[in-house]
């Protein structure tokens, strides 16, 4: 008899996937990055408003497909993103890590997807000072060959009304 295939995540498991992120990105490890995405991943940063339901029809500062997401990590890896060389000295904090809801919940997306939220925090350093990025991500987690992989992440920034410097980094 073979072990039930997993479709849920705990929040230890949700946690650890959400540190493992953030570390891989801290580190530029950006092909391991790259990896914890779904083939149909979308990661969007809803820019200026106080609400962000839309991609299609509100300014975003960064609103990628899977394809794009493959783009901007070559970009990274090719030493030739000069905002980048060097790169950024960046740590991320995640913390106030919620499970917002399931497949099987009022509150679940679609799919078998499993909603996620957290606050970060992330302290970026370069030769212009220091920047502190703080804001809320919301994530959509799918349970891939018995992994958690990233369907859906979006990144709502506190000060996102207000002129950022270049996000060449991931946040």
């Amino acid at each position: 008899m073979s072990a039930p295939t997993r479709t849920e995540l705990s929040l230890t498991d949700v946690e650890q996937f959400l540190y493992r992120e953030a570390r891989l990105a801290d580190e530029h490890d950006y092909a391991g990055w790259e990896s914890l995405w779904t083939d149909d991943g979308i990661y969007w940063i809803p820019g200026g408003g106080t609400s962000a339901e839309d991609p299609d029809t509100q300014m975003s500062i960064v609103y990628d497909n899977r394809s794009r997401i493959g783009l901007r990590v070559a970009q990274l890896k090719s030493g030739k993103r000069h905002s980048q060389s060097p790169p950024s000295s960046v740590r991320r904090m995640i913390s106030n890590v919620e499970l917002m809801g399931s497949p099987d919940s009022p509150a679940g997306p679609a799919g078998g997807d499993q909603l996620v939220g957290a606050n970060f925090l992330a302290v970026e350093s370069r030769e212009r000072g220091t920047t502190i990025w703080a804001g809320r991500a919301e994530y959509r987690l799918r349970v891939v060959d018995g992994e958690p992989r990233l369907a859906h992440k979006k990144v709502i920034l506190v000060d996102r009304d207000r002129a950022l410097f270049t996000l060449s980094f991931l946040i």
